[in-house]
């Protein structure tokens, strides 16, 4: 399919993707929030995000991409420009997401800790994404895997200099290509994720950033299963947070998925935050911010959502 992307260079990169930290789902200042359940990992110094202890325990799931509702429906509508303008009226109904993604690797180590995780936390951490995708036609072939040690990028915090560096040094293929970065990233966050739509402004950006403990076998338990990498891949595949838009009718952009106006946490039971809305709220969804042995699901909507996306941008 013929690829537009003049549309949107201008207006989705730098509204696109913006720490979790700065606002809530329910639009709450973060700043008013005193619950410490929301500070993800405790720092080692509270001056410096990216000085957390390795070992620190993790008492909710925090990610790093987010979207405004506002650039969200701006994405939405610039999306549909595209669709419009290739000849495609059904959009979302008439694509196919059976695609195999080509997936390169990256740990980044320290010199304490030259590498971080194992082959085995690899190969099962491919294993684990292929589980969760099965469903929806997507696929994951591991081409290569690197090992880089510095200390700098080892700590890399979200829109950090670092982060630019590695990524600038170390990413391979082309849009279609899935890269991974593993290191003990900072600011509290388990991981965070580029858009498909993003990929034109900044493709040197493009990819998965992992709290390299959140690999099957890692030590940030309840999020050491391996769905932190299906939660950002499904940012990286088009996919917001069941979450998005709270209670709001477009919430989410997908149909299926019922409104939700936070994000849940641990493995809650017949949570419905949205009363007016039809269905519990989605807390098994691989979306939503629940443990990583309470998410298990991605309904038909978000892969025709993903299957527009990946056929769009991708």
């Amino acid at each position: 399919m013929k690829r537009t992307s003049a549309l949107f260079v201008s207006v989705l990169f730098g509204a696109a993707l913006v720490g979790c930290d700065t606002e809530l789902p329910d639009g709450t200042d973060p700043a008013a929030v005193t619950d410490p359940g929301h500070s993800v990992a405790p720092s080692a110094n509270p001056a410096d995000p990216s000085a957390k202890d390795e070992d620190a325990t993790f008492f909710e799931r925090d990610c790093g991409t987010y979207i405004s509702v506002e650039a969200a429906a701006q994405a939405e509508a610039i999306t549909a420009q595209i669709l419009s303008a290739e000849g495609v009226d059904s959009g979302i109904q008439t694509m196919d997401l059976t695609r195999t993604v080509p997936v390169y690797i990256h740990v980044i180590g320290s010199t304490t800790n030259p590498n971080p995780v194992t082959t085995q936390q690899i190969t099962d951490q491919m294993t684990v994404l292929n589980a969760a995708y099965l469903s929806t036609g997507l696929s994951f072939s591991l081409v290569a895997t690197d090992v880089t040690v510095n200390n700098t990028w080892y700590t890399m915090g979200y829109g950090s200099t670092a982060e630019s560096q590695a990524k600038a040094a170390l990413r391979q293929g082309g849009k279609e290509s899935l890269n991974l970065y593993l290191a003990n990233i900072g600011g509290g966050l388990l991981g965070w994720a580029t858009f498909p739509s993003d990929y034109a402004a900044r493709p040197s950006m493009d990819g998965v950033v992992l709290l390299y403990s959140s690999l099957p076998g890692g030590s940030a338990a309840p999020y050491n299963l391996g769905d932190t990498a299906t939660h950002e891949v499904g940012h990286w595949a088009g996919l917001y947070h069941t979450f998005q838009g709270g209670c709001a009718k477009t919430n989410d952009y997908v149909n299926d998925t019922p409104q939700e106006k936070s994000a849940a946490y641990g493995c809650p039971t017949r949570r419905d935050t949205c009363t007016r809305d039809a269905g519990a709220d989605p807390t098994t969804n691989f979306m939503d911010y629940t443990d990583d042995s309470c998410m298990f699901t991605f309904t038909a909507g978000q892969t025709a959502r993903m299957a527009t996306m990946m056929t769009t941008y991708r």
